[in-house]
């Protein structure tokens, strides 16, 4: 995406499907799950509906919010399976974001650095778990030193924190076979090359590196079929990007997979320090042997289906 989106004036409501499906090698004999699978209600974002299904059925469950705030699910399988199918559709409504224009004249990004060390309003104290170190996101000399090409002395935060996200679009390249889960960020930007993820917590390292709060979010991405196709089931994927703590304006999201301020086509499932906080689906199993992985992300805008202009072809993509 090459061009920045421009602010949305109205309500724009999606359906989301989330499918993943699991096949395993040899029975399972219990599955106990993690599950963040429920977007998130805030300021910009209601989720009007909501329902899980699993298959085979959960005996038992418990729906829950975590450290963070966000909607969790733990379920526990009991009955002997070879595949399990956790089916979770969601429809949420996103209002309006600050836009380009709202974002200018944020305070001097050295200002609010010294605001996270010394104040401690409520604000503050929320944004202040954000600043630190978390599994997957180790700050460093190397991270400071790429993000102080965009954070210049007396540079405003929000203005150097859209470059930044420009700065990584362009410099990295998006490859699916470069990286890992547990690839470090100095092997990130050593090879410049990664996912989403990579490309997220790569930006939240550079920030916190500079003592500004930056937190991980997880969620979903609209994509647009080519002219004249029909949208693809399955074919949107998991996304992941950046909200950028700013006093004026509370969080403020950045995507630098795709090179914009988040806008209307970005729905959140939930936010936390790195990956780790807010993986979408995560447990352990009592056998199985090998597995296969297949998930499918179909996202809709409500809008399309209301007029009758949808037209759903079935995708292969995992």
């Amino acid at each position: 995406m090459s061009n920045l989106p421009l602010a949305n004036s109205a309500p724009v409501r999606y359906r989301v499907i989330h499918e993943t499906h699991y096949v395993y090698q040899f029975p399972v004999t219990l599955s106990q799950q993690y599950l963040h699978l429920t977007p998130r209600s805030f300021e910009y974002q209601q989720t009007e509906s909501q329902a899980i299904r699993i298959d085979p059925q959960q005996e038992h469950f418990l729906d829950a919010r975590d450290y963070f705030g966000n909607h969790t699910r733990n379920i526990t399988i009991t009955e002997s399976h070879k595949e399990l199918l956790v089916h979770a559709e969601s429809t949420v409504l996103l209002s309006p974001r600050p836009g380009l224009g709202q974002i200018k004249g944020s305070m001097p990004w050295e200002a609010l650095v010294q605001m996270l060390q010394q104040i401690r309003s409520p604000a503050t104290l929320e944004a202040v778990r954000y600043l630190y170190d978390s599994p997957h996101i180790q700050c460093g000399s190397e991270l400071a030193g790429y993000a102080r090409d965009s954070y210049s002395p007396g540079r405003p935060h929000l203005d150097a924190a859209l470059d930044l996200t420009q700065r990584i679009f362009d410099d990295f390249e998006f490859d699916e076979t470069a990286t890992e889960i547990s690839t470090p960020l100095a092997e990130v930007l050593k090879g410049r090359r990664g996912v989403c993820q990579d490309f997220a917590q790569l930006m939240i390292g550079c920030l916190r590196s500079l003592g500004l709060s930056a937190r991980y979010v997880s969620g979903y991405i609209l994509t647009h079929p080519p002219a004249g196709q029909p949208r693809m089931i399955g074919a949107d994927a998991s996304h992941a990007w950046v909200s950028v703590f700013c006093p004026q304006l509370g969080w403020v999201d950045f995507d630098p997979t795709n090179r914009c301020l988040v806008q209307s086509e970005h729905i959140t499932l939930g936010w936390g320090r790195d990956f780790s906080d807010v993986t979408p689906l995560r447990g352990v199993v009592l056998g199985g042997g090998e597995q296969e992985l297949q998930v499918r992300v179909t996202v809709i805008p409500c809008a399309e289906e209301l007029a009758g202009t949808t037209s759903l072809a079935h995708s292969s993509a995992g």
